[in-house]
C-alpha cells in the first residue's frame, strides 16, 4: 500500500511535515486490551512503528469493547493485534512482546520508543511503576488514558516531566511498591475528582473497589463508546505531541464525558 494513498484524507488536518514525523515515530503500546482501540486509531492515522506489549490472551468478555472478533478468542491479544495491524496496513512495523511489563524489563522495553502509551491494568501496580519510572529516566514522553463510562480520560508525562505518577497517586518517590494497595490510592484520587465525572461511574466505581477489598473477583465494567473515546482523545494527543503543538499536563486531567450531550433549544 502507497502511504500517500493511505494518509490521503489526513490532508487539510494534519500538515505534511506532521505526516512525516508521524510516520517516524516508534510507538509503544503497553497494554493491549483497551490499547488495540487506541493501536487501530493511530495506524489509521498512519503511525508505522509501534512496539506491543501484553502477556494477556482474548475472552469472550474483552469483545464487547476491544478491537477483536471471535476468532481472535484464546490468542494472545498481541498476536491477534499485530496481525489485525498488518491488514490495515501490511507496511506498519509491529515488535510484539508477549511478557508484562515489569521492573526488570521496563528501562530495555521503553528505549525502543519514541511516544508511550500505557493502559496497564490498574490491578497491576508495579508493572504501571515501572513502565512510568523507566520514561521519566529515559526522558519519554507517556500518555495514560482509561475509559470512563461513556467517555475517557488521559494524563499527558511530557518528556522533561514535573509530575509523576508516583506524584499523581502520592506514591513513595521512589523504591518498591510493593504491598501498596494501589485501589486504595487510585479510589482516594477519584474521589478528589468525582464532581467531574458522572455519578454512575463514581458509584460503579468504588462498589469495585469495595469488593476488591473483599478479595471478590470483580472485573470493571466498561462499554465500547468509552474504549472508542480512548483511543479518539489518546490519538488526538498524539497527533498535537507529533505537530509541537500544546496539550495539558499532568497534574491535570484530559477528558470528555459523553453523558453530557444537553439538547439546546
Amino acid at each position: 500500500m502507497n502511504y500517500a494513498d493511505l494518509t490521503l484524507r489526513n490532508i487539510g488536518y494534519i500538515p505534511p511535515e506532521t505526516q512525516d514525523r508521524i510516520r517516524n515515530t516508534r510507538v509503544l503500546i503497553a497494554g493491549c486490551g483497551i490499547g488495540s482501540n487506541f493501536a487501530e486509531t493511530v495506524v489509521r492515522l498512519g503511525y508505522e512503528k509501534l512496539i506491543l506489549i501484553d502477556h494477556d490472551t482474548i475472552a469472550p468478555h474483552n469483545l464487547n469493547r476491544q478491537n477483536f472478533t471471535a476468532d481472535d478468542i484464546g490468542s494472545h491479544k498481541v498476536e491477534a493485534l499485530a496481525k489485525r495491524l498488518r491488514a490495515i496496513n501490511p507496511n506498519v512495523q509491529v515488535e510484539v512482546i508477549c511478557d508484562k511489563v515489569t521492573t526488570e524489563n521496563a528501562l530495555d522495553v521503553v528505549a525502543k520508543a519514541d511516544l508511550v502509551f500505557d493502559t496497564i491494568d490498574f490491578l497491576s501496580l508495579s508493572g504501571l511503576v515501572a513502565l512510568h519510572d523507566a520514561c521519566h529516566t529515559l526522558n519519554k514522553a507517556l500518555v495514560t488514558a482509561v475509559a470512563v463510562g461513556f467517555g475517557a480520560a488521559a494524563f499527558y508525562f511530557p518528556e522533561h516531566k514535573k509530575c509523576t505518577i508516583r506524584d499523581l497517586f502520592d506514591l513513595p518517590r521512589q523504591g518498591s511498591v510493593d504491598g501498596i494497595a494501589y485501589a486504595e490510592r487510585y479510589a482516594a484520587y477519584v474521589q478528589k475528582i468525582a464532581h467531574r465525572l458522572d455519578p454512575v461511574v463514581v458509584g460503579h466505581f468504588f462498589e469495585t473497589v469495595k469488593l476488591m477489598s473483599e478479595g471478590k473477583p470483580c472485573p470493571a465494567s466498561q462499554v465500547a463508546p468509552g474504549a472508542a473515546c480512548v483511543a479518539a482523545l489518546a490519538g488526538t494527543i498524539a497527533v498535537r505531541i507529533a505537530q509541537g503543538l500544546s496539550v495539558l499536563e499532568a497534574p491535570e486531567m484530559i477528558m470528555i464525558d459523553l453523558t453530557r450531550i444537553v439538547q439546546h433549544g
